[in-house]
């Protein structure tokens, strides 16, 4: 079974890379990890954070979930860029007053920011196109942020923000009706 879910983890990658973008422009990263010490690896970073976090039982529980899974696809954008679509989505009214302007801040146990909305978008879109893979091949899997944000601080993905999919094959999908470690 893991040897299936390893499989579906570079097929979602690639329907991740596909994924329709702003712009036609692509600023993802995209990561697959396997091995199941880095996995751990994670999941330790993940327990590392939960006392530190104003949800604590969230982190410990997504930790659990990491540490069980076969496989986790990361996803990220690369570096700051706008689209140039002078939207306004970020609070500015022009990419170049949103560029020129930009305070960039770091959240510990998290990202950096802020971001343009439809590059955030893009990771939405990879996420989701991601899922629908692992989903039409019967793959658990749920899209997960503090994963992305250990992921993250650990380097093992060159990105500001980060978000991850982990999966596997089980009897019950884990990653759904999931119980809050109790303190």
């Amino acid at each position: 079974m893991k040897e299936a879910s390893q499989m579906v983890a570079q097929l979602m990658a690639a329907a991740m890379r596909t994924a329709p973008k702003a712009g036609g422009k692509d600023f993802l990263e995209i990561v697959v990890v396997t091995e199941e010490n880095v996995l751990h690896q994670i999941s330790d970073k993940m327990a590392q954070y939960a006392p530190n976090s104003t949800n604590e039982a969230f982190w410990l529980r997504d930790s659990a979930n990491i540490r069980a899974c076969h496989a986790v696809v990361l996803v990220g954008l690369r570096r700051f860029t706008t689209a140039g679509y002078d939207c306004g989505g970020c609070g500015f009214p022009t990419c170049a007053d949103f560029s020129a302007k930009r305070q960039e801040q770091t959240k510990d146990m998290g990202y950096t920011g802020p971001h343009c909305i439809m590059r955030m978008m893009d990771i939405g879109v990879a996420l989701a196109s991601a899922a629908k893979t692992a989903s039409l091949l019967n793959i658990d899997n749920r899209v997960q942020q503090r994963v992305g944000a250990a992921a993250r601080s650990l380097g093992l993905i060159d990105a500001s923000v980060v978000m991850g999919i982990p999966i596997g094959v089980f009897g019950k999908n884990p990653f759904f009706d999931r119980q809050v470690p109790k303190h």
